[in-house]
């Protein structure tokens, strides 16, 4: 399949009805079978032929009167007994597309002639010797009912799949949506690319992403077990969607990715680009700044399947601090264009908006300058918060916490780096130590129930404080208030903690206070 398979026209459809039959290994369950003591003489992947109707025939003419898909059942009592012969009539069954060959011995061979297992094998044709007469008109029967009932199942199951996936065009359900539900009813992992093998979203089940999308680009052009199926419509081809091996279905795989993938062409045409543009940095930032990762590895498969490479890059986070999705999408753009006029340059970068900061992801050739940042940052309204540069995924995720908790304390259109803010670096490294949550809530009690109580503003006042020690005028701008009525405050928490603001080190055990406050 594979790459192969990336153009599928209409007559190469694997029919759902095709699907459903049973294979000859299934065939060989039947009681009416079982009963005259089977063997298998030529099996394995022979046993997984399509048995699309039974046949019963003794003479070594039959070849002539198949369509492809029977099972034969023989005495043999009409073939000839050299091994020629025998050989020209495997020859024929297998060029007939038979599905396998059942002969009950004792009519004309008491043991199955060697010269037609031999031939069999070599054409790949199933061949079953049955010890015990059997009567074949029950054999027939019992298949013929399991045929039946599995097309039925199959038209049941297409019907079921038809409105399931014509209820989410209807509703606008979008891309990531119909790939979670095609991965549902699949019950195998599935891949939404670009025409260029970027991932646009993937739902990978119960299998670990870097196992599904490390190297993806590569393992789409020549996995020859990916059944692929192209996202297409008036001509224009957006993407493919592609299924992991996994279990059968009753209506067809293929059935369900060519529904599936007519959703995701009519909600293309319904949303436009920008709605595949999303996914895929959306994905991402949850994944790393939400946390919902595996590991390193997970998380590297994932960026590369995106379109942001690892190995030999600098990789890093920005935040944006309550932001929009549309800031967040200027960032990105201007970040790619800050370097566009050198020949060697190749910075790329996606961000999304998670619990109300803008998360940017990059990656490049080389460190961005402060002043390639500061330009693409240039008209943010909330500033722009830098994580540590990282060579490394770990390093990486592990930049997202403390450029995530500078971004809550800077002023408007401010852009800080988190290697100039060593104490929330330090902060972020401790984590949840019980003693510095014990420190926060000891120094910060009084100013909490007094906020609490009153509806207050101190605690407020006291990160603008500890933001700008070196001068309260700075500090008062930054909380918005009056001088005088910003000494009122100061004067005021300064009574509730009984403590010296003007105190080097008292302020500065405060300001680790502040900092270890959720937000």
């Amino acid at each position: 399949m594979g790459a192969d398979r990336q153009d599928i026209g209409a007559d190469q459809t694997d029919r759902p009805e095709e699907d459903a039959l049973p294979r000859v290994r299934d065939v060989l369950s039947v009681d009416a079978l079982q009963r005259g003591a089977p063997e298998v003489l030529v099996g394995g992947e022979a046993l997984d032929a399509r048995v699309r109707w039974v046949h019963v025939s003794d003479s070594d003419q039959v070849a002539d009167l198949l369509d492809g898909g029977e099972l034969l059942l023989t005495t043999a009592a009409g073939w000839a007994g050299a091994d020629a012969a025998l050989h020209d009539l495997a020859d024929r069954l297998a060029g007939a597309g038979v599905a396998g060959v059942v002969i009950e011995l004792g009519t004309r061979f008491t043991v199955a002639p060697p010269a037609f297992i031999a031939a069999c094998r070599a054409r790949g044709l199933a061949l079953i010797a049955l010890e015990r007469v059997v009567k074949f008109v029950t054999v027939t029967e019992a298949v013929h009912r399991r045929i039946i009932s599995g097309q039925l199942e199959a038209l049941q199951e297409r019907q079921r799949l038809h409105e399931l996936f014509t209820g989410l065009s209807l509703r606008g359900a979008p891309a990531d949506v119909v790939v979670r539900e095609t991965a549902r009813v699949l019950d195998a992992p599935i891949v939404l690319e670009t025409p260029g093998r970027e991932v646009v979203t993937a739902e990978v089940r119960d299998v670990r992403a870097s196992d599904v999308l490390t190297g993806w680009a590569a393992r789409s052009r020549s996995d020859v077990e990916l059944l692929t199926v192209p996202v297409q419509a008036r001509g224009v081809r957006w993407g493919a969607l592609v299924a992991l091996p996994g279990a059968e279905h009753p209506a067809g795989v293929l059935t369900v990715l060519e529904l599936a993938a007519t959703a995701l062409a009519f909600a293309r045409l319904a949303d436009g680009p920008t709605a595949w543009e999303v996914l895929p940095a959306r994905d991402l930032v949850q994944a790393i700044a939400g946390g919902g990762h595996s590991g390193d590895a997970d998380v590297a498969a994932r960026l590369a399947a995106a379109g942001l490479p690892v190995v030999g890059r600098t990789l890093g986070v920005l935040v944006v601090p309550r932001a929009q999705p549309g800031q967040v999408q200027r960032l990105v753009e201007a970040l790619i264009a800050t370097d566009a006029r050198n020949a060697d340059a190749d910075t790329r970068a996606m961000g999304a908006v998670h619990d109300g900061d803008g998360v940017v992801l990059v990656s490049a050739r080389r460190e961005l300058s402060s002043a390639q940042i500061s330009a693409a940052a240039a008209g943010l309204p909330t500033g722009l918060a830098i994580g540590t540069p990282a060579s490394t995924v770990a390093e990486l995720l592990a930049s997202v916490r403390p450029a995530r908790l500078l971004a809550a304390r800077l002023g408007p259109a401010e852009v800080r780096r988190v290697d100039d803010r060593p104490l929330t670096r330090l902060v972020t490294e401790l984590g949840g130590d019980h003693r510095l949550q014990e420190h926060s809530e000891r120094m910060l009690a009084p100013l909490i129930r007094f906020d609490e109580q009153h509806g207050g503003d101190l605690l407020r006042v006291l990160r603008a404080v500890v933001a700008h020690p070196g001068s309260r005028t700075a500090a008062a701008a930054s909380s918005h208030l009056s001088r005088s009525v910003f000494y009122q405050r100061l004067t005021l928490i300064s009574d509730l903690l009984d403590v010296d603001l003007d105190d080097g080190e008292t302020l500065a055990a405060l300001h680790l206070a502040v900092l270890t406050l959720p937000g």
